[in-house]
């Protein structure tokens, strides 16, 4: 019975002994990055001073991520041939160690924001080279057509992990302590690396996308392809849109609002229970047009967006949010199913690598640019003005779009009306 709720797509990635392992270890760092989600910004929050929070949140939710796009550029020549079962253990140990100082020296007293800043930029600095791993192995272990499922999956387990982690770090920053949150995080890179060393990976001869060669034939293969250069536009601009989300947030809960972290993890926990639900409806959406519905998505993100910045009561917004993450959650799959759509397959793979190197800069610029801007404009302002801006893109991406397809009914009546034209002639 067990065997027939699960859908057949997913019975043969799961039936993988190695990779059961894996997700096993997947799932647990992603529960303890589901955590950070509100302890990286509200041990910002306590530790800045209130005159400069927004700007110290920012740098810090920006130093979680944004150090592992210049990790990926400084160490792309000595970690491009390394294997990925390698690259994965080196980030898990370095984010374990360094996220398990923080709670060390803030019970010696001696955390302040600048040092705090770079702890965390330093664990994330070979996160994208672990990011890349991962998914390596999903590709060295699967065949081709049980790739996209796996990856579905793991993706699945990060939206899941903003239900539990969040919920449980908003019980835990309130009673507990933050830093203490970011240490049980490091404890869940520590459990996914001791598994990885434990585990024995067959060896593969498949191409790396963390390959540097086959990242800049991707962003050559890119630039001769208009319709997937255009989706990875839209697709940065989302992402960099997204990014004062994460800064915003939780000083709207602080500053505006004047609520405990119970209420910032509510906000994360209903946004990944909508991410969860929305992906699963994946499948249905596959059947309809992919360009209308990921244009379509990106403008109805911005509209849930907006009531915060109408100064909506706080059970509207909450209900916006949970909402935004059932619209949010199918996007990464339906773009990557387009890029899969429209991609050569005997280039799939570096495209998909160019792709997943240009997009590292976008939600960590924008989490980076969320904390001046939300200093300037405030919370509740910052999160409308990131909705009304992503209305707009998706407006702008459907009048390009619709454009494009006129475009090419257009170069098809040529041929049909030229045709037309040349028959009087030859009977003349």
């Amino acid at each position: 019975m067990i065997r027939r709720l699960v859908p057949a797509t997913y019975r043969p990635v799961l039936a993988h002994r190695l990779l059961r392992r894996l997700i096993l270890g997947f799932a647990v760092s992603s529960l303890g990055d589901g955590m950070s989600f509100v302890a990286v910004a509200w041990l910002a929050i306590e530790l800045a001073p209130q005159q400069t929070a927004g700007l110290w949140v920012g740098g810090a939710v920006a130093a979680y991520t944004l150090p592992g796009v210049v990790g990926a550029l400084v160490f792309g020549r000595r970690l491009r041939r390394v294997p990925a079962k390698r690259l994965l253990i080196a980030d898990s140990v370095v984010r374990g160690v360094l996220l398990g100082a923080v709670p060390l020296v803030w019970l010696a007293g001696l955390l302040s924001p600048p040092l705090y800043v770079v702890l965390l930029a330093v664990s994330s600095l070979l996160h994208a080279w672990g990011s890349a791993g991962k998914y390596t192995l999903l590709a060295e272990l699967l065949p081709d057509e049980q790739r996209l499922a796996a990856n579905t999956l793991v993706g699945s387990l990060d939206f899941a992990a903003t239900i539990a982690g969040p919920a449980v770090a908003g019980v835990l920053v309130t009673f507990a302590s933050s830093a203490l949150v970011l240490g049980l995080d490091a404890l869940t890179y520590v459990f996914l690396a001791v598994l990885v060393v434990r585990t024995r990976l067959p060896q593969s001869g498949h191409v790396s996308p963390v390959d540097a060669t086959a990242a800049r034939g991707g962003l050559a293969l890119l630039r001769s392809r208009p319709e997937l250069l255009g989706l990875l536009a839209l697709t940065w601009f989302f992402n960099l849109l997204y990014g004062p989300v994460e800064v915003a947030l939780p000083l709207h809960v602080t500053d505006d609002l004047h609520a405990p972290g119970t209420l910032l993890g509510l906000y994360w926990m209903l946004f990944g229970c909508g991410a969860v639900l929305g992906s699963l409806a994946v499948g249905a959406l596959r059947q309809l047009p992919l360009w209308p519905v990921t244009v379509g998505i990106v403008a109805a993100w911005g509209l849930v967006l907006v009531p915060f910045g109408a100064g909506a009561p706080t059970t509207v917004t909450v209900a916006c949010f949970a909402l935004g993450g059932a619209i949010y959650g199918p996007f990464v799959a339906l773009s990557v199913t387009l890029m899969q759509a429209k991609s050569p397959p005997q280039h799939l793979a570096a495209m998909l690598a160019a792709r997943s190197a240009v997009l590292l800069t976008a939600s960590p610029l924008g989490t980076a640019l969320g904390g001046p801007i939300t200093t300037a404009l405030g919370p509740r302002a910052t999160l409308g003005a990131s909705g009304l801006a992503t209305v707009v893109l998706g407006a702008v991406a459907c009048v390009l779009l619709s454009a494009r397809r006129r475009s090419r009914r257009r170069n098809r009546c040529p041929d049909r009306s030229g045709i037309e034209k040349r028959r009087p002639a030859s009977r003349s």
